[in-house]
């Protein structure tokens, strides 16, 4: 299963970057996540436990997140390592562009179960929950850095 969701977003690179790498405060900016537990580390490597919904559906994951900053743009790291989905590899890359930011989250999932894997990964898993988890993110976030959600400020602080 290979996805990928793309946004063009209206705004800072830094504050991009920061929004979509501070995980633990995604409960609080984006309504499709229940919580994300810090396990261990912190800043730019750490490991995680998430939950979201999918509608009615619940789902919940463990992932290691890696903020790489050694190129042109940072890239956000994650591989899931417990879950259903143990074993994927997602990425955030960000493109500046002339008035803003294209931003892309690519996951990457093959699981090694038995004869049904890589159909149920293909036909389940990504269309009906990774790639509407992840545009639910990316609308949420430009939302907020483009100044269009009313909850919060630009960098993602709660209004008044």
């Amino acid at each position: 299963m290979r996805t990928a969701n793309t946004v063009q977003m209206a705004g800072d690179l830094e504050q991009i970057v920061a929004l979509a790498g501070d995980v633990e405060r995604w409960p609080v900016i984006l309504p499709h996540y229940r919580w994300v537990t810090l396990l261990d580390g912190g800043d730019d490597e750490k490991t995680v436990e998430m939950a979201a919904r999918r509608g009615r559906f619940p789902v919940k994951w463990r992932a290691i997140q890696r903020i790489a900053r050694d190129g042109a743009t940072p890239v956000i790291h994650y591989h899931h390592i417990r879950g259903v989905t143990r074993g994927m590899v997602v990425a955030w890359t960000f493109d500046p562009q002339p008035g803003g930011v294209r931003v892309r989250i690519d996951h990457e999932f093959s699981p090694s179960w038995p004869l049904v894997g890589d159909r149920i990964a293909d036909r389940v898993i990504g269309p009906s929950f990774v790639e509407p988890i992840a545009s639910q993110t990316l609308g949420t976030i430009k939302a907020i850095v483009e100044d269009r959600d009313p909850r919060f400020d630009v960098r993602g602080r709660p209004r008044p």
